[in-house]
């Protein structure tokens, strides 16, 4: 007899329409607030630019279709610790492709991956070499789109990737690659601490070899100047220290006002896109409005905080742990100062040059991130 707890349920997404018909009368009736003194988004994000964006979710954006388009990927749920975990899982035609386990970021959802999981997945039907393919596992965070939401306090990176490590164990997997980019990019090294026998690579999107002011002292002249250059670009909302301290507090607003969710998201998209004037810039409008829409119908803008009130730093906000376990690889890999860094906490196995894109680089980039994942495992395989 099949133990329900661990069985593997196929998932459709299927948004009631009294929800969506309650989004686009929510959106009608907005309130919206004077737009204050100043110009562009010194202020935060314009009324105007907001507005704009706000009628399009209501009058243009067609959620019937983005949801049909996520309905083809292959879905599912499963228990793990007392939490149904939701995930697509998109196995390869290729005999020989290997697993491979996403996880996304914050304030994202699996969705961040939807352009990249086929390029993946069946890389013969978009011209390339079949050799390189991959079993896609992309799985909702804790607290995340469908995925249950934590119950108690102490849901960790490292909490994460064990549950991870059953979900594979789950599926038939037992020696796989791991992918993330943000928060991804925490629980992905984790996956490696915990079973190095089991993990074949890391690869990562960024937030490796990053320095900090404990590493001033050991700093060349020239590498002293780029620290110093990097602290003016470190700007904007410090999400981590706001949803650290007070969660519950602004998620009421999230969660009662979409165009009040709207406008928090943006405000940090457009703060993850600083190589473009505005996040539509790079990535595609509803692929953005997708993702919010899932944060809208799940109820998920307070269950997704828990990385920064209990996941990333005793107290505050810090860089994702290194690991020697198994091989690293980083999209964006960066300056002589970052890997010195990034070798001093990782087996590096590769660093390119010449990489380009914004935080989220599987969102704007996709065919370039899908290229970046498979040269990095051709590599270390």
């Amino acid at each position: 007899m099949t133990d329900n707890r661990t069985a593997v349920r196929p998932f459709r997404i299927d948004i009631a329409q009294a929800d969506l018909d309650d989004l686009h009368d929510r959106l009608s009736r907005t309130r919206w607030s004077p737009q204050l003194p100043g110009s562009g988004r010194e202020r935060g994000v314009p009324v105007a630019y907001l507005q704009e964006l706000a009628e399009y979710w209501r009058s243009e954006f067609d959620w019937r279709a983005q949801e049909a388009a996520l309905n083809e990927f292959p879905q599912f749920i499963t228990e793990i610790d007392g939490l149904d975990v939701h995930f697509v899982h998109v196995r390869s035609p290729e005999p020989d492709a290997v697993p491979l386990i996403l996880t996304h970021g914050w304030p994202n959802t699996f969705v961040e991956f939807s352009k990249t999981i086929d390029l993946l997945a069946d890389p013969r039907k978009h011209g390339l070499d079949p050799a390189q393919a991959f079993h896609v596992v992309v799985p909702s965070v804790p607290g995340f789109g469908f995925s249950a939401a934590p119950r108690e306090v102490g849901m960790t990176p490292r909490r994460v990737a064990e549950m991870w490590l059953v979900l594979m164990d789950r599926l038939g997997y037992r020696r796989f690659g791991a992918q993330g980019g943000d928060l991804g990019a925490y629980v992905a090294p984790e996956l490696a601490i915990a079973a190095p026998d089991r993990v074949i690579g890391v690869h990562l999107d960024g937030g490796v070899g990053m320095p900090t002011a404990a590493d001033v002292p050991t700093m060349t002249p020239d590498e002293r100047a780029e620290w110093d250059l990097m602290q003016q670009w470190m700007t904007g909302v410090d999400h981590h220290t706001l949803l650290r301290a007070a969660p519950q507090t602004f998620a009421h607003g999230w969660t009662d006002s979409p165009v009040g969710l709207l406008g928090w998201l943006m405000h940090k998209f457009n703060e993850f896109a600083p190589m473009v004037d505005r996040a539509e810039d790079a990535i595609d409008r509803d692929h953005l409005l997708t993702n919010i829409s899932i944060y809208w119908f799940t109820n998920t803008a307070a269950t997704s905080s828990w990385p920064m009130y209990n996941g990333l730093g005793d107290g505050g906000f810090v860089w994702p742990k290194g690991q020697k376990q198994v091989p690293t690889g980083v999209y964006g890999g960066g300056s002589a100062l970052m890997l010195r860094l990034a070798q001093r906490d990782n087996d590096i196995a590769y660093w390119p040059e010449g990489n380009t894109g914004n935080h989220f680089v599987a969102m704007e980039l996709p065919a370039e991130h899908a290229a970046d994942i498979r040269t990095f495992f051709a590599k270390i395989r």
